[in-house]
């Protein structure tokens, strides 16, 4: 599910893919752990596209057999994740042995590419050097709020229900989307595009030994278009189907509300137990405050590989391996997963991370630009661990609210753009992000297939036009006492504002350099630093004037429309520009792959006009590995936030 989502960057960016776990929808918040209250997810259904309760459309057949007559169907790809990625490893040269790739130091991109080509590959098929009855001790920057899949939004909480959840789809590292062999026999489309049929493997069950059917998807379905249900992320995507129906047991038909070349995202929505839940939602829509509910959020009926056996707040989460979703009446029918347990240590302090990989607590960690060119060249990180680096289409940003009562300054696109020419871009780069990072200049990466050709070009710092642009917009210093300001209202407002940032070195050093430049030119900014979940909360009530974030990319350019389409649950700094609400229209039902990469540069152009953020960079993936663990590879979503993604990774005898 992860690639229709984007998520708010909390430090492990990245979402966990395993065969057979929800693993290709949304977006990637880059600093997430998304608020479940109901205010902020009141924002998401105040104005639903739909009508509630939903109809079962008129016309469609009662048997399938009706429906098989009507439609005529086209095979869709049904894919073994790792099978896939072996293919690919046995066309690629071996540039190092795994002892010479163990003494390497990553200095150099050589050293890289020798590390992962030695490093990164696959176990044997027959699976000669794999511990099985290994454990991984797994970094995570934030706790995850919930544990229930359809309330997930956070990065942390797709790592962990990425392992314990059940979605049927998932996209391999060039963002190819694909049904998961592991838990569906067949998947068509409709010739026309506006049916999907999934038919389900009937060996699958939930971790307290209920079979999980296609009556689950529905109800599942059903629960994510409630508008009484605060649903903070998965809705979007989902609310474009119009009907999910079960014809039987095991198979799903998909009724789209379009023929939308997004609907092959759109259909991977997270599962949950339909006995589970079916009467409890009926007391507790919040799904979170009732009794019932709230042992159920701490010991969850899961249908993924692993089960959630321990959960320490603010400290750990451990999972353990599911017997019953690899075996099933006593024989084998799923790859075994390769870790016996996985524990999520939970460590906000960058510094104490870094500790903790170079004792041996955790065993992979997303290093910081600061560590990864001055704290992890010498022998006591190289004693037990390595490093390796890929491109990723990350990006961060400051946002601008435009609302005109929490931040008056910024609903004029003058404003906006002088902040981008105001800050110090340079400095940032160079020295706070020691020379990593790529500037960023709108919501694609250049590499993208869907990015402006030409790129666009990156703001850099230019006082002169930032006051300038100021000037125009009225905000001069009218009292004298250094600070911009302009009568609103009747009365003189001053240009001092807020600008949020969860609590990270880089995130505050980072703010701190923006307020070291708009001090400059008579603005004041105050940089409120804080718990990243307290930082999420704000961002989606947008009960903020400014923040600094970051955004990884979804599997498909229309994921990103939950962040810029009007009124959209994700859009925190409330920007609306009409053409772009028309041309992500637009694109989503261009089949075309050409044309649409067309339409998504000129929202990218328009965006990048209209500078509701001022962006900033491209993160690319950085990341220490234990010596002890083989199979990890790069996507633009980094190493786990796709397929296989963290299903690749086991650790050697």
């Amino acid at each position: 599910m992860a690639g229709r989502l984007w998520i708010w960057i909390a430090l492990p960016i990245l979402l966990v893919t395993l065969p057979g776990c929800f693993s290709g929808r949304r977006e990637k918040e880059l600093d997430s752990n998304t608020t479940s209250s109901a205010e902020s997810a009141t924002q998401d259904a105040a104005a639903p596209k739909y009508e509630w309760p939903l109809v079962r459309p008129e016309g469609l057949p009662d048997t399938l057999e009706e429906l098989e007559a009507e439609i005529e169907w086209e095979d869709q790809p049904v894919v073994d994740a790792v099978a896939l990625l072996r293919e690919r490893q046995e066309g690629q040269p071996i540039l190092a042995t795994v002892d010479e790739a163990l003494h390497l130091k990553n200095n150099s991109e050589e050293a890289n590419a020798k590390i992962l080509s030695a490093l990164g590959r696959l176990p044997p098929v027959d699976n000669a050097g794999v511990d099985f009855d290994a454990n991984i001790n797994r970094h995570t920057r934030a706790d995850v709020k919930s544990t229930n899949p359809i309330m997930i939004s956070s990065t942390a909480e797709f790592e962990v229900n990425g392992l314990t959840g059940i979605g049927f789809f998932g996209f391999d590292w060039e963002m190819n989307p694909f049904a998961i062999s592991d838990l569906v026999e067949s998947w068509q489309a409709s010739k026309d595009k506006m049916y999907d049929k999934v038919v389900m493997r009937d060996d699958l069950t939930w971790s307290d030994g209920t079979p999980i059917t296609a009556h689950d998807v529905v109800f599942s379905y059903q629960t994510i278009m409630n508008p009484n249900i605060p649903i903070p992320a998965v809705r979007s995507g989902t609310d474009e189907i119009r009907w999910v129906e079960a014809y039987d047991d095991y198979t799903i038909i998909y009724v789209h509300r379009d023929a939308l070349a997004t609907n092959v995202w759109n259909v991977n929505f997270p599962i949950i137990p339909k006995h589970i839940y079916e009467e409890s939602i009926k007391e507790d829509v919040t799904m979170q405050d009732s009794e019932y509910h709230v042992r159920y959020e701490n010991d969850p009926v899961v249908g993924g590989p692993y089960v959630i056996v321990s959960r320490t707040r603010g400290q750990e989460i451990v999972l353990k391996r599911r017997e019953e979703y690899y075996m099933h009446e006593g024989r084998q029918v799923r790859d075994k997963p390769y870790f016996k347990t996985i524990r999520f240590r939970i460590i906000e302090d960058s510094n104490t991370s870094l500790l903790a990989i170079k004792s041996g607590k955790i065993e992979d960690l997303e290093l910081t630009p600061e560590q990864w060119r001055t704290q992890t060249d010498d022998n006591d990180f190289y004693g037990k661990n390595t490093k390796v680096t890929g491109r990723a289409w990350t990006f961060f940003y400051f946002g601008w609210n435009q609302d005109p009562q929490l931040a008056p300054f910024f609903c004029d696109v003058r404003v906006r753009q002088a902040m981008g020419y105001a800050f110090d871009h340079k400095e940032m780069l160079d020295t706070l992000c020691y020379g990593l990072y790529e500037p960023c200049a709108g919501i694609f990466h250049p590499t993208a297939w869907m990015a402006p050709k030409p790129p666009l070009k990156p703001y850099t710092q230019d006082l002169d036009r930032a006051e300038d642009l100021l000037d125009e917009a009225g905000w001069i210093d009218h009292d004298g006492d250094g600070i911009r300001d302009k009568k609103i209202g009747g009365r003189l407002v001053p240009f001092q504002f807020k600008i949020l940032t969860s609590n990270v070195p880089l995130r505050v050093a980072i703010c701190n350099l923006l307020r070291e430049s708009l001090d400059r030119i008579g603005v004041v900014c105050d940089v409120t630093p804080m718990e990243f979940t307290v930082w999420q909360d704000a961002m989606l009530k947008r009960n903020m004037q400014a923040t600094f974030g970051g955004w990884g990319t979804g599997a498909d350019p229309d994921t990103s429309m939950n962040i810029w389409g009007t009124g959209e649950a994700r859009n925190s700094v409330n920007y609306s520009n009409p053409e772009v609400d028309r041309l992500f229209q637009e694109a989503k039902r261009e089949f075309n792959r050409d044309r649409r990469a067309e339409l998504y540069a000129e929202i990218d152009r328009l965006i990048y006009e209209d500078q509701p953020y001022t962006f900033l960079y491209h993160q690319s993936s950085f990341y220490a590995f234990n010596k002890q663990l083989r199979g990890y590879m790069f996507s633009p979503r980094g190493p786990y936030s796709y397929s296989p993604g963290f299903g690749s990774i086991w650790r050697a005898q």
